[in-house]
């Protein structure tokens, strides 16, 4: 009997490094101090570093009940779609007009995944896609991986937003070209436009054809209010009319991390052009999982069209937000209290989940190594 790998079809296959930001919690899992602190992968923990099941999340679990296993129709369950859109777009003249194609996805990857195959599907011409440098660690990944050549522009100068550094590189973009913008709480500066930013942004978006896919991981989560933080969609699609792509998750806003709920959705401009997106992402659907998960849709679709859970559900987004605040603020006095040399005032501006320290790889190392105390990721 001859070796096992002589004849192996993965000779060539090389190993791939594992994700940065989940090598990250590995790490911080195989640590035995009782002391540690995981500044990776981002979730919300309580006030005691515990998981938090938000209480809008556990009355919709009782509503519910036993609710069986049978599977969801192909774009997903009709009533979280229904409430999901209406989250978004509530107000606009899309939706008021039924221009917006929608289908449950995956939490926000599955979202990005289903945007760019039904915009390959649908024949856009689109071929390029930018994204922001820095950026969240999938969108290169998943974008390439769908065939589409991923271009960076700059994003992140002297601890802010660098806006004439972003303007100046989408030079070249035009309407071969898609541009993935973060709706709010940008991953991982935690720097966003301002709303003259995003008018200008706007502006030029329309005046190059650039198609926009809005990556929606934290609407209401990053403010404590959706309408907020929905804000620059709602700008882009109504007031320029533009069509887009919007891609939303529930994992952060409702702490439902592991039920990947999530939802891709296009404005489009006029009903005919919506029903055919639904059917191209249904087409897409059926060619990756087939069917997504009912579970956590039905969570999704009890918080938002039950009146007094979706109240709650306002309180709970409050909680997490405020709380956000409170612990930036916190790390801010201690590192001032401290006088830790250099100014630390780029904390307390940023929002949303994640933080940009600016501190180098080698301090990381210290923090991570010798101290074996705080577990982050360097940028």
């Amino acid at each position: 009997m001859g070796s096992l790998t002589q004849n192996s079809k993965f000779n060539n296959a090389e190993f791939i490094p594992p994700d940065a930001i989940f090598d990250v919690t590995r790490r911080y899992l195989a640590d035995e101090c009782p002391n540690k602190v995981n500044l990776g992968q981002g979730t919300y923990h309580d006030e005691n570093g515990q998981p938090w099941i938000l209480p809008s999340v556990r009355m919709a679990k009782a509503k519910i009940g036993e609710c069986g296993h049978e599977y969801l129709p192909i774009a997903g369950l009709k009533s979280f779609r229904d409430e999901a859109v209406k989250l978004a777009f509530h107000g606009t003249k899309a939706f008021g007009e039924g221009r917006v194609a929608s289908c449950q996805a995956l939490s926000g990857t599955g979202s990005l995944l289903l945007a760019g195959l039904a915009l390959k599907k649908a024949n856009t011409g689109i071929t390029t896609v930018y994204i922001t440098e820095p950026t969240w660690s999938n969108h290169a990944l998943l974008f390439i991986s769908l065939g589409f050549e991923v271009k960076t522009v700059p994003y992140y100068k002297d601890r802010a937003f660098d806006f004439q550094g972003y303007v100046d590189g989408l030079k070249d973009a035009d309407s071969t070209s898609a541009l993935v913008l973060h709706a709010c709480a940008h991953n991982p500066t935690g720097c966003d436009p301002s709303r003259d930013q995003w008018k200008h942004i706007g502006s030029l978006v329309k005046e190059k054809g650039i198609f926009p896919i809005f990556d929606s991981a934290y609407l209401g989560f990053n403010s404590g209010s959706v309408d907020e933080d929905a804000w620059a969609i709602r700008y882009f699609v109504d007031v320029l009319r533009l069509e887009a792509s919007v891609c939303l998750s529930f994992a952060k806003s409702m702490g439902l991390y592991g039920e990947r709920i999530g939802l891709v959705s296009f404005v489009t401009e006029g009903t005919g052009t919506a029903r055919a997106m639904s059917s191209i992402l249904e087409n897409c659907q059926r060619a990756t999982i087939s069917n997504p998960p009912a579970y956590g849709a039905r969570i999704a679709a009890t918080v938002l069209g039950t009146p007094e859970i979706a109240e709650q559900w306002a309180k709970d987004l409050i909680t997490m937000s405020s709380r956000v605040k409170t612990m930036r603020h916190r790390l801010y006095d201690e590192l001032t209290n401290l006088h830790t040399p250099g100014d630390w005032s780029h904390l307390i501006k940023q929002t949303g989940m994640f933080g940009y320290t600016g501190i180098s790889s080698s301090q990381v190392a210290y923090l991570e190594g010798e101290r074996r105390y705080i577990y982050a990721h360097e940028h």
